[in-house]
C-alpha cells in the first residue's frame, strides 16, 4: 500500500462523519436563525385605543326579555344607555336626579356601546356594557367643559412580574393589554403609549425601569416626545395552577421608580386576570392623578433638555475668541434649521397628512415629517424649522392650535372654534 493510498483512508473517513456533522450544524443555525427572526419579528403588543375624550361609565348589567333574541338586545341597550345617563350623573355632580331624557336624546349623546360580557337567548339577554358619551354633546348638559389640570406627556411602561420574570414590551402581556385598552382621554394624565412594535420592545423593556443615568433617559424621552415616564408595575401570585390569582399593584414614576402607592386585588381563576388588569389599570390612574393634584407627580428637573443654543450667537462668540471650545450645539438638519419634536393628536390617517401639510405651511418650516405614528393616540413629527421655539409656537397658534412647549418638545391640541389660544 502506497503512503497516498494510507493518508487518504482517514481523510476518507473524516470526510464521512464529517458531513452528518455538516447536516446538524446547518439546522442548528437555521433554528437559531429562525428562532431569532421569531423574536424579532413575533406578536409584541396591542396598540393602544383611541384616546379622545369620551366619557365612559362601565359595568352597566342587564338582564332583559323580549318576543325574540334581536328585539331582547335591543332593549338591553336602550335600558343601559338610560342607567349609564343616571351613573354619569351622579359621578359629576354627586347625587340628586338626573335630567329625564328621551331614548332618542340619548342615542344622540352616545358615541359607542362596549360590550364586556353578554349572553343573548332565544327571548333573553343578559349583558355587562360600557356606555361611551361624546363630550362635546354631553359636557354642556353636564356642565363639565374638561379638565382643570393636565399633566405633561408621560411616557408609560407597564411591568408585569409573573413566575419571578419581569416583562414589559418585550412580549405581549395581559398589564400591557389592559394600558393599551384603556381609556386615557378623561384623564388628567397625557399618557404617552406605544404599540410595542419595531424598536419599542428593545428600548422600553423592564430592565429599562431599573436604569439610573439621566443621559439616556434624556435620550429616550426625547425619541418618544415625553417630559418624563410612569411605571405602572403589576406582580401575579397564583395559589395553586388554575385556582385563584393575587396581584399587587404599584404605581411608580420617574427614573428613579419612586412609589407613589400600591394596592391588592384577586382574580378566582386565570379567566379573571383580564377584567382584573382593567380594574388595576384604572385604579393606577387615579393614584397617579391624586399625585398631580397634590404635587407629588411633577417631571424630574433633571431630565429637562435645556433650550437649544443660537447658532448665530454662537458664531460671534467663537469669532472674538482666540480659543475655540467644544460646544454642544441644537439637533440641526443637514439644510440647516433647527430640529423640534411636535406631538400631536392623529385619530385617523387622514389626521397625519392634514398635521403635515398644516405644519409645513408656517413660514420657516423646511421640513415636517411623522417619525413615529401612532393611530388613534399621540403622534411624534420631527419639525425642522428655522428660529426659535416660541416662534414656532406662534406660527403653530396662529393656525388654531393651543401649544404647551418643554425644552425643544412642542405638545399641540386642536382649539375649539372660537377659544383664546392658552396661555403659556
Amino acid at each position: 500500500m502506497s503512503l497516498s493510498q494510507t493518508l487518504s483512508r482517514p481523510t476518507a473517513v473524516l470526510r464521512l462523519f464529517s458531513r452528518p456533522v455538516q447536516i446538524i450544524l446547518a439546522i442548528a443555525i437555521g433554528l437559531a436563525a429562525a428562532a431569532l427572526f421569531a423574536q424579532m419579528e413575533g406578536e409584541r403588543g396591542v396598540p393602544p385605543i383611541a384616546s379622545g375624550g369620551d366619557f365612559e361609565v362601565r359595568g352597566v348589567k342587564v338582564d332583559v326579555l323580549g318576543k325574540d333574541a334581536d328585539s331582547a338586545r335591543y332593549a338591553g341597550w336602550r335600558m343601559a344607555q338610560r342607567q349609564a345617563w343616571r351613573m354619569l350623573w351622579t359621578r359629576t355632580h354627586g347625587g340628586g336626579g338626573a335630567p329625564a331624557l328621551s331614548d332618542s336624546q340619548l342615542e344622540a349623546m352616545i358615541s359607542g356601546i362596549e360590550i364586556d360580557y353578554e349572553q343573548a337567548g332565544p327571548t333573553r339577554y343578559v349583558a355587562t356594557l360600557g356606555v361611551l358619551f361624546d363630550r362635546a354633546r354631553t359636557g354642556q348638559l353636564l356642565g363639565v367643559s374638561g379638565n382643570a389640570m393636565r399633566s405633561p406627556p408621560l411616557l408609560v411602561i407597564p411591568v408585569m412580574w409573573d413566575g419571578g420574570s419581569a416583562v414589559s414590551y418585550e412580549r405581549t402581556n395581559e398589564w400591557q393589554k389592559a394600558w393599551a385598552r384603556y381609556r386615557t382621554g378623561d384623564s388628567a394624565i397625557d399618557y404617552v403609549r406605544v404599540a410595542g412594535s419595531i424598536a419599542d420592545p428593545i428600548l422600553l423593556n423592564a430592565g429599562q425601569t431599573g436604569r439610573r443615568g439621566r443621559l439616556w433617559w434624556r435620550v429616550l424621552l426625547d425619541q418618544y416626545g415625553a417630559a418624563d415616564v410612569v411605571i405602572p408595575i403589576v406582580r401575579l401570585d397564583r395559589e395553586y395552577p388554575g385556582g385563584p390569582v393575587r396581584a399587587t399593584f404599584s404605581a411608580r414614576y420617574g427614573p428613579d421608580n419612586s412609589l407613589i402607592g400600591s394596592f391588592s386585588l384577586r382574580a378566582s381563576n386565570d379567566s379573571g386576570i383580564a377584567q382584573m388588569m382593567d380594574e388595576g389599570a384604572r385604579r393606577v390612574d387615579e393614584l397617579y392623578i391624586r399625585a398631580l393634584n397634590d404635587g407629588r407627580l411633577r417631571p424630574d428637573p433633571s431630565l429637562i433638555i435645556e433650550e437649544p443654543v443660537d447658532p448665530n450667537a454662537l458664531a460671534i462668540e467663537n469669532a472674538t475668541e482666540s480659543a475655540v471650545e467644544a460646544v454642544d450645539l441644537p439637533t440641526v438638519a443637514a439644510t440647516g434649521g433647527t430640529s423640534y419634536s411636535v406631538q400631536i393628536d392623529t385619530p385617523d390617517v387622514g389626521s397625519v397628512t392634514q398635521g403635515e401639510a398644516t405644519v409645513r405651511g408656517i413660514p420657516g418650516v423646511r421640513s415636517a415629517t411623522t417619525r413615529s405614528l401612532a393611530l388613534g393616540g399621540t403622534s411624534v413629527m420631527q419639525v425642522t424649522f428655522d428660529g426659535t421655539v416660541d416662534m414656532l409656537r406662534a406660527g403653530l397658534q396662529a393656525r388654531g392650535f393651543s401649544v404647551a412647549v418643554s425644552g425643544t418638545t412642542l405638545r399641540v391640541t386642536r382649539r375649539a372654534a372660537g377659544a383664546p389660544p392658552a396661555a403659556q
